[in-house]
């Protein structure tokens, strides 16, 4: 297997502001994104000729390093060779969601998850089961979003099923990936996005996020005012 040799080189002068826009829960070397794909463009180059161990293997070991860049550049590493993976790489993959979870990390592995569906869709429902009904709310989130670039593929059932199971949740980013699952799904049928919305009391967030978009929306948005 070969041995995983590669190290960001990093700019301080903008540290400060990178950790301040996550609330300062992670270390960053202050490489803005351009930055950062640019440094990183011959290691996924490398990758791309590499089998799937030592791809996993070079995943975890950059997911577990200290500072943000390095778990941005693992999930790249898992985007750029998603063709190549099978069921079990997507177990692996899934772990790395209630690890050093916030929004930007979970959502780019969500976005993963959503090109492997749509690679393998008959696959689509043993993927969300892996997220839905978990007692970690970033797995819950990523159940509720997972279907956001389906469009007219979108499972209906599936998506009402991870939308009611915590409709009640008091959990800002569940209530936000409601409505974001809803605003999305509105651009493809927005009439069953408005007849969800009439038949479900949801969240006053849930519904700012669905209706942002939607004709007819401030129709619910008045209601909550």
């Amino acid at each position: 297997m070969e041995k995983l040799n590669f190290e960001f080189k990093g700019d301080a002068t903008n540290v400060a502001n990178m950790e301040r826009y996550l609330r300062n829960q992670f270390f960053f070397l202050g490489l803005k994104t351009p930055i950062r794909k640019e440094q990183s463009k011959p290691l996924i180059q490398r990758s791309k000729s590499l089998e799937m161990d030592t791809i996993r293997q070079w995943i975890s070991e950059l997911y577990a390093r200290d500072y943000r860049e390095y778990q941005y550049v693992a999930i790249e590493l898992a985007d750029k060779n998603i063709k190549k993976f099978q069921p079990d790489d997507i177990i692996f993959l899934k772990q790395l969601v209630a690890q050093k979870s916030w929004w930007d990390s979970v959502d780019s592995l969500r976005a993963v998850f959503g090109k492997y569906i749509k690679l393998h869709p008959a696959e689509k429902k043993t993927v969300f089961e892996l997220f839905y009904k978990s007692t970690n709310m970033w797995e819950r989130r990523t159940s509720i979003n997972l279907q956001l670039m389906e469009k007219e593929n979108t499972d209906i059932a599936m998506l009402t099923k991870s939308i009611l199971l915590d409709q009640t949740t008091d959990e800002f980013f569940i209530q936000k990936a409601i409505g974001w699952s809803l605003r999305q799904y509105g651009k493809t049928n927005p009439e069953w996005v408005f007849a969800f919305l009439s038949g479900h009391q949801l969240s006053s967030l849930a519904v700012k996020e669905a209706t942002k978009h939607l004709a007819n929306g401030e129709h619910f948005r008045h209601k909550l005012s």
